[in-house]
């Protein structure tokens, strides 16, 4: 594939987001409003309502923050995983944003994330212009012509220029029979087990883990060799 390059140049990377607060009354009126439009396409059953589906607000930019950013660099064999992480977004943005600087040491230097293009690098752009944070020229893609965006994505690698639908990243490590770690959360409980359960450090390792698979499947879809579990560490 043309998307190959020099391991070491490419950071890979998952986000977890959830809804801006926990519950659908602590927005304000206007806010409210806002969302009430936003989220009248996600109504599929008759006693749903705008308040109901709130849980999904972390999708959107507008209305959901970042609370984990996981990052993994190839080194020679070793795959070395970090996060940045926590409740205060502007924090958690402003050291990633920190990171991407001292990674991106030139042209060649890209990122990689699953359905990335769609998701992961559009919402942390919007969130940082959010709170007015300087997004790095590695992840903006604000007024670039398509050939000019060097990121990579894992799903569109996959597809082959196939739009017609959406393929897990769970998916694809079953079929390239990638040890996938088990977890007990998916991505639809998040919101729940950061603001019921309190538990931000086990959403952490769930996004770890995320970073791990994709970085195997970006190896497979390049036919290079598995990182060995033996030579992953987190940091």
């Amino acid at each position: 594939m043309n998307n190959k390059g020099k391991l070491e140049e490419i950071m890979f990377l998952d986000i977890e987001t959830v809804p801006l607060f926990e519950n659908y009354s602590q927005l304000n009126p206007r806010m409210q409003g806002l969302w009430d439009k936003k989220a009248s396409y996600l109504l599929k059953n008759e006693d749903d309502t705008t308040e109901k589906v709130y849980e999904k607000a972390g999708i959107f930019a507008e209305f959901g923050k970042v609370i984990c950013v996981s990052v993994g660099v190839i080194q020679g064999d070793k795959l070395h995983i970090k996060s940045f992480y926590g409740d205060d977004e502007n924090s958690v943005l402003k050291d990633f944003s920190r990171s991407l600087s001292l990674f991106s040491k030139g042209p060649n230097y890209k990122l990689c994330a699953h359905n990335g293009k769609e998701f992961d690098f559009p919402f942390l752009c919007r969130r940082m212009l959010i709170h007015q944070i300087p997004i790095p020229e590695i992840l903006n893609s604000q007024g670039k012509k398509p050939w000019e965006i060097l990121n990579i994505d894992t799903m569109e690698l996959w597809k082959f220029g196939d739009y017609k639908n959406f393929t897990s990243l769970d998916l694809l490590t079953e079929l390239f029979d990638i040890p996938s770690p088990k977890d007990d959360i998916s991505g639809a409980d998040v919101a729940r087990v950061y603001y019921e359960e309190k538990d931000l450090k086990r959403v952490v390792e769930y996004c770890q883990k995320d970073v791990v698979s994709l970085t195997q499947v970006y190896l497979r879809l390049t036919m290079q060799p598995l990182i060995q579990d033996v030579n992953i560490y987190f940091v």
